[in-house]
């Protein structure tokens, strides 16, 4: 494990730049990384971490969270908003390879 982090996806994270309501759970939880890193919006309970913040990491989620694991559940909860999350990224180096989600609620 490279770094973990725990976050809550507010209102704001479910959301894209231009507006546009996301609708998979990687998308979500990239936004969260982006409201944090580049835009500096956060919500009560997110944590920071360094991987994220490079938009290359960010853009990388999609295929990190494929090679990793998020239940069923928890993916819907991610999409509904309003969970907290636990991310624990695995890689080796600066170089992730893939992420473990897990919800709270």
């Amino acid at each position: 494990m490279i770094e973990s982090y725990v976050a809550h996806i507010g209102r704001r994270d479910l959301f894209n730049s231009n507006g546009a309501r996301l609708t998979e759970p990687w998308q979500i939880l990239r936004q969260d990384r982006a409201n944090f890193h580049r835009f500096g919006v956060k919500d009560a309970g997110d944590e920071g971490d360094s991987f994220f913040g490079n938009a290359n990491n960010r853009a990388a989620l999609e295929n990190m969270l494929r090679n990793g694991s998020i239940s069923a559940q928890a993916a819907r909860d991610i999409v509904r908003g309003g969970a907290m999350v636990l991310v624990e990224i695995y890689g080796r180096g600066n170089v992730g390879r893939s992420v473990v989600v897990t919800v709270a609620r």
